[in-house]
Formats: structure tokens, C-alpha cells, sequence
């Protein structure tokens, strides 16, 4: 079993590890997915219901569906880390403006309420 999943794993042509999407490229990632669902499906038994061969499709490209995921979780990680780095100053326009959407500009509307 073991020696059989080796073998499938190796690649058939010699460029084909070449054309292999890089990990951290989700659009490459999702979109070898796409294909690898796609071919799948095509594969499946005639007889066999429509929702059933979804599914089967889906379960043959799980690993590539995983990949896709991990890639994007990762590149979500890079952006919220980059949000992180902001200098203070840019922080503290940041927290005014929160104060003065959240605080000011309510009591504001409620004085000019009252004014009229």
C-alpha cells in the first residue's frame, strides 16, 4: 500500500514538478484545485447521482482543497501582522477617530437636539 502511494506520487513527466503552483500562491493553489475538481467529476459513474459525484469529486481533491486553505489562512496571517507594525502616531489617529465616531459625534447630535 505504502510503495503504491509513492509510486502515484511521483511525477509523470520530468517538468512536471516545474509546473507545480508554489505553496504560499493562493490564486495558483485555487485554481489547480478548480481543475483538479473539474476532472474528477468528468470521471465519475454515469450512474451514479448527481449530488454523489460532487461529493466523490470533492473528496478525490481534498488534499489540493486543504493546500488552498492553508495558503490562504497564511497570507491572512501576513496581512494582520502587517496591520500590526503601524506606527504610533498612526495609532493614535486611529483611536481618535474610534472616540470620536463612538462618543463625540453622539453627544454632538444630542446637544443640537436640544437646541432645538
Amino acid at each position: 500500500m505504502f510503495a503504491l502511494a509513492a509510486l502515484l506520487s511521483l511525477p509523470i513527466l520530468p517538468g512536471a514538478a516545474a509546473e507545480a503552483p508554489r505553496p504560499a500562491d493562493p490564486a495558483a493553489l485555487e485554481q489547480a484545485w478548480r481543475g483538479c475538481v473539474r476532472e474528477a467529476y468528468a470521471h465519475q459513474s454515469p450512474t451514479q447521482g448527481r449530488a454523489g459525484s460532487q461529493r466523490n469529486a470533492l473528496d478525490e481533491c481534498k488534499a489540493r482543497e486543504d493546500a488552498v486553505v492553508a495558503a490562504l489562512m497564511a497570507a491572512r496571517t501576513d496581512d494582520a501582522s502587517g496591520r500590526g507594525a503601524r506606527s504610533l502616531p498612526a495609532r493614535a489617529r486611529a483611536w481618535a477617530a474610534s472616540v470620536a465616531a463612538y462618543v463625540v459625534d453622539p453627544v454632538s447630535s444630542w446637544i443640537a437636539m436640544l437646541r432645538d
